[in-house]
């Protein structure tokens, strides 16, 4: 089958679901509105089937909508089915995954099908941070429903035939689809909302099946993957020359060099994504200052700082990964936050949000400084002193208020001496500094980090803690 072939709404859960395994729900639920002369027209399932099955011998519940039966507009008993299978999920306590390909709401059953779409839409809340939720745009994705996808914990999305929008391009003050087209993948891929792009709909649908097999199933369960067959004690000969590219450091440090990045190409400055360590899944957020090419070169370059859309990227993250009991590990390298007038709009704001996300998740939490850790930038990034429980550093990494010459030149403006000046300043900004007042555990050698970061895991696995009751934060 090529790339571009679309299955129909049963074929895909046929090919995400283990062979046989599906059993449908509400299979002769149809619509109840007579209106329009709807009375006249064949909606088989309202649209949208719906059920259980496994993947991989994981319990999941599914739905998928279907194009064939009225665009698959969604309307009263086609929100009801959906809301069914939600109530069943968090029950039960398994995933569930919804393959969207929707024209949006049925108009012909007006108050009818907006009541539905709330429904949906308070269920989804109230799954949130119980059972992970995945969403998979296969077709049209517009309005309401791309209000769903956005409840979501993790959105697919198929390249060529994915649609995602709130307002058509066409409706957009001084747009047009051909100017350009704001629903499509190349677009969605440097927005907030899509993880994963793929070309395909076999290959999302194995995505979805990939991510599925490294997640827990609900909030009260571990996250694990297949046994280990990685050796504990690998060490990692050159780690120290990936460092700048997170992506490729992190696959060196997982099991197997497994890493799966989430949101690869929106706010490449942050990265963020799953790697497992002795079988256990561990999410992971790094800062990254370049892209490495397929050739291992340099492809690209960021600033090592702090950007609004690498701390909205890295804060939503965290907050899933706390609210499923997954650790979290950091690499950080960070001299400050981005300096322009548009981030000066935001940073304040979503850096305060990756600080809280941070300090409010009770996982075990792991920090590797790798370069730079300077000021309040590296405050935000799971430092000690928001609450990881272990601080690694590398040899060359340096810890402090600011890069010693800069220090040197505000603190003895225009002395003669001011790189003796630095010097004396860059003594104080040493990981042995920082390891002498305990704000760093350990100063590893890079080919140790694998081993070191397992076995501090491994210590935290039975971490528990209690936070002060509230109802929520504000942050």
């Amino acid at each position: 089958m090529s790339n571009t072939d679309t299955l129909s709404a049963r074929e895909r859960i046929t090919v995400l679901l283990d062979e046989n395994s599906f059993v449908e729900i509400g299979a002769n639920v149809t619509r109840r509105s007579t209106d329009f002369n709807m009375q006249e027209k064949s909606v088989p399932a309202d649209g949208v089937i719906t059920g259980y099955g496994l993947i991989q011998n994981t319990p999941v519940y599914v739905y998928s909508q279907d194009v064939a039966a009225m665009n698959g507009t969604v309307g009263e008993m086609h929100a009801k089915k959906i809301a069914h299978v939600y109530e069943l999920a968090m029950k039960t306590g398994v995933p569930i995954i919804g393959l969207l390909d929707c024209a949006g709401m049925r108009l012909q059953e007006g108050t009818d099908a907006l009541a539905g779409f709330g429904k949906i839409y308070s269920i989804k809340a109230k799954a949130s941070g119980v059972v992970p939720q995945i969403s998979a745009i296969l077709g049209n994705c517009g309005g309401g429903v791309a209000v769903m996808a956005a409840m979501s914990d993790f959105t697919f999305m198929e390249k060529d035939n994915g649609k995602l929008f709130v307002n058509s391009p066409n409706t957009l003050d001084g747009n047009y689809t051909e100017k350009l087209d704001t629903s499509n993948a190349d677009f969605q891929k440097t927005a907030s909302l899509v993880d994963f792009i793929c070309q395909g709909e076999e290959a999302l649908l194995n995505a979805i099946r990939e991510l599925v097999s490294i997640l827990p199933s609900n909030n009260n369960d571990v996250a694990c993957s297949e046994e280990c067959m990685d050796d504990l004690n690998r060490t990692l000969e050159g780690f120290e020359a990936q460092t700048a590219d997170p992506a490729a450091a992190l696959a060196e440090i997982g099991d197997n060099n497994f890493f799966l990045e989430c949101k690869k190409d929106y706010a490449k400055e942050m990265v963020t994504g799953f790697l497992c360590l002795d079988g256990i899944t561990v999410g992971a957020v790094a800062n990254r200052t370049a892209v490495f090419g397929q050739d291992g070169k340099e492809a690209e370059t960021f600033p090592p700082r702090l950007t609004s859309a690498g701390c909205d990227k890295a804060a939503s993250f965290v907050k899933i990964c706390d609210a499923f009991g997954i650790p979290v590990l950091t690499l950080t390298n960070t001299e400050g936050f981005a300096t322009t007038v548009e981030e000066e709009k935001t940073m304040a704001r979503q850096a305060a949000a990756l600080t809280a996300a941070f300090a409010e998740a009770d996982v075990p939490k792991v920090n590797l400084i790798t370069g730079k850790a300077f000021g309040s930038a590296y405050i935000c990034m799971n430092s000690k002193h928001i609450g990881a429980d272990m601080v690694f550093a590398l040899p060359d990494a340096q810890i402090g208020m600011m890069d010693a010459q800069i220090a040197a030149k505000i603190m003895y403006g225009g002395e003669a001496d001011l790189e003796e000046r630095a010097a004396e300043f860059a003594a104080h900004s040493s990981t042995q500094a920082a390891a002498a007042r305990g704000y760093v555990d350990s100063v590893i050698t890079p080919e140790n980090v694998r081993k070191q970061l397992l076995f501090a895991f491994e210590m935290l696995y039975s971490k528990s803690e209690y936070p002060i009751g509230k109802k929520h934060g504000t942050i």
